[in-house]
Parts: structure tokens; sequence; C-alpha cells
């Protein structure tokens, strides 16, 4: 029986299916893969950790001698102005002093007079240098304005004038507690005498700020020296950290610092001001013994952008390390190392070096690449890649170069 010329084609068209099915059914399929761009983008080399506010200067007001005291009306967070009553005391009668206590009483008190005029002292030179700070920060606006200096020099010197400031409010800070002192002083010898043995004495606040913390709040006898009030000027906050030693070598004063997770919307700009220079041992919640170090950083921003925020309260500290624009980066979840690779049918050693997979018309194509600095999730790609190429995210066991790949939706 002779085949026509139509039946061989469909013979032929038959078998070419079976041949294709053959061919589909064996192949192995394409792996479904996650995939990211290499991308031209800004990248930052930062340290995080939880630090916590604190109160450069506080003052603890105490009972300056024994007696009665009466109710505490202040509550946690009012304010008090300088020189405002805080409470009174009556003096539980006492005897004279003897010639010995006296003796002491009185130097006591030239003590406190001799801290009073320092910290007089302290005040006026901490003003020169922030009268220098102010200086300083208009010839470097000047500077800036005419395009001689970069804004991070602007940035360094409005923080430095910040700081100035800071240490003159401390300074006064220092001078109304020793004059506290100085008249608590005074009180001792003077109750010692007699000359106030009936009189009720009206303790005073030695600042301008808010109270802190109250120790007492009822009426009732007292002893000299117990603590009965805290005050603090909320002004003068800063932020403590505790870093891991080989971080903490990393950060330098100075450095800026964004403080985030604080409450208010916005971050907080915040500069290094120091940087300790002896650690501590402490236990993680693992049970895994850490050195790690105190940073104490100055918060940058106006009083009106955190004036909610107290001392001790929790923040996230993000120190940045490093940071610039325009450079070559893909997630470090593309990348995977590799000993030895294929140039020219012949097995090349590379040295350990780092490789990633590209996507090229449906396959993986392997490529070593060279990488510089890594943040947390992203790396700097310094030769391998360009710009605009997609690369393979988490390759698995199965993935190996010239695979099938598709891309997931």
């Amino acid at each position: 029986m002779q085949v026509s010329n139509k039946q061989k084609l469909i013979y032929v068209g038959l078998a070419a299916l079976v041949v294709f099915a053959l061919f589909a059914g064996f192949r192995t399929p394409s792996a479904l893969v996650d995939s990211a761009l290499v991308a031209r983008a800004s990248l930052q080399i930062s340290v995080e950790e939880e630090g916590r506010t604190r109160l450069a200067d506080r003052y603890q007001v105490s009972a300056p001698v024994a007696g009665y005291l009466s109710r505490i009306a202040l509550e946690p967070g009012d304010a008090v102005a300088q020189g405002q009553p805080l409470f009174s005391i009556n003096p539980t009668p006492v005897n004279s002093l003897d010639a010995r206590s006296r003796a002491q009483a009185e130097a006591t008190v030239a003590r406190a007079q001799s801290a009073l005029a320092a910290a007089q002292t302290q005040v006026e030179a901490e003003q020169a240098r922030l009268e220098l700070a102010d200086k300083e920060l208009a010839r470097i606006q000047r500077l800036v304005n005419g395009g001689h200096l970069p804004v991070d020099n602007l940035d360094r010197a409005r923080a430095e004038a910040r700081r100035a400031r800071a240490s003159v409010n401390s300074a006064h800070f220092s001078v109304d507690v020793s004059r506290h002192e100085l008249e608590n002083a005074q009180v001792t010898v003077g109750v010692g005498g007699g000359a106030q043995r009936d009189a009720p004495f009206t303790v005073t606040s030695p600042i301008k700020g808010v109270v802190l913390s109250r120790q007492r709040q009822s009426e009732g006898t007292v002893q000299a020296g117990e603590a009965v009030l805290t005050l603090g000027d909320l002004n003068n906050l800063e932020v403590e950290v505790d870093l891991l030693s080989p971080d903490a070598v990393r950060v330098q004063p100075g450095m800026r610092v964004e403080l985030a997770r604080w409450g208010g919307v916005d971050l907080l700009p915040g500069r290094v001001r120091r940087v300790d220079p002896a650690g501590f041992t402490r236990f993680s919640a693992l049970g895994v013994e850490e050195q790690r170090v105190w940073v104490i950083v100055d918060i940058d921003a106006p009083r009106e952008q955190w004036q909610f925020l107290g001392d001790a309260y929790r923040v996230e500290a993000r120190f940045i390390l490093w940071e610039g624009d325009n450079i070559v980066q893909i997630p470090a979840g593309a990348l995977f190392r590799v000993g030895k690779e294929v140039r020219n049918g012949e097995e090349v050693r590379t040295g350990n070096a780092w490789a990633c997979y590209v996507i090229e018309q449906g396959r993986a194509k392997r490529r070593i690449v060279s990488i510089g600095r890594r943040s947390g999730l992203q790396v700097e790609v310094t030769a391998g890649l360009a710009e605009g190429e997609r690369v393979l995210l988490y390759p698995g066991q199965d993935i190996v170069d010239g695979s099938r790949v598709r891309l997931r939706k």
C-alpha cells in the first residue's frame, strides 16, 4: 500500500509531538526563585543598641536637721523655681555643740564657702568657652555660606555650641548646689548654737527644674541627712548606651547618632560626646559573658521636639559609622562563598571568593564579585556586577551554573 504525502506529514508531526512530549517530561523543570535588581543608592553602616535617657546633673534634697517634717505637697513632675519653698522642718531641741563639734561644723562651713567660690569660677570658665564656641559657629557659618567649607563642619560647630551652652547650665547648677550646701552647713552651726532651736526651718529649691521623685510625702520625724525630694533639669537630658566593646572601638566622639523608637514620630539627631575608657562585664539573657562600654550621646534637637521625654526613658540609638551615596549594592542574601570555578573548561581556584547568580535569559549564571562595606542587609559591590542586572536571592543546593529558573510573582 502506497502512503500519500499527506499521510507522511501526519506521521512526521505525530513523531515530533511524541519526541517533544518525552523531552518535556524528562527535562528538569525551571526552579521558582526570588530576585533583586543591582541598584545604585545610598548605603549606611551603623551599629544599633538600646539605651536610656539620663540627667547629667540631679540634686537630692535632704533634711538639713533632725526634726518634724511638714507634709510634702509637690508631686513628681511639678516644676519648681530656684528659691521656691519645698518643705519645712521643726527642729528637735538639741544640746549646744561642744568645742570640738563646733569647730568641725565651722570647718564644714568654710569648706562649703570654698566649694561655692570654685563653682563660681567654673561658671566664668564655661562662659568663656561658650563665647568662643559662638564666635567659631558664626565664622564657620560664613565660610559654609560662601562655599569654602562643607556642611558637616557647620553641624559640628552647632553641636559644640550646644555642648558649651549645656556646660554653662551645668556650671550654674553646681553653683546652686554649693550655695545650698553652704546654707545647710550654716544651719547646722546655728542650730547647734541654739539660734534656731525653736524656729521652723524652710528648705528651698537650689535649682530651677522639676521634681523627679519623692522619697517622703507624709509629715513625720526625719533625721538629719534623710532624703526627701530629688530634683533635676530636664533640659540637660542626655542618652547613655552600653555597646559591646568591639563596637565601641569603632565609635568616636562627634559621630552622628539617630535616636529612634523614643515615642515620637521623627528621629532625634544626636552626637557622641564621650566613649568611656573603661568597660564592664555583663551577662546576656542567654548567660553569655559580655564586655560592654558606656557611650554618652548629646541630643542635638531643640527641646520642643522631645519635651515629653523624661529621665530613664528607653530609646534606640543608631550610631552612623559610615555613609555614602551612589553606591552599587545588592542584598546580602544573594551572596555565597565559592572555592573554585570553571574558566575555559578548566577548574581554577578562587580562594574562597564571593559569588552570586545573575539571571540571564531564564538561566542562573554564576559570577565572581568583589564586595566592599557591608550593612546588615545590603552589601557594596566594587566589581563583577553592573547596575540594572538581576541577581538571584537565597540560592539553594539545587541551583547550579546554567540552571533554568523562573521568577516568583
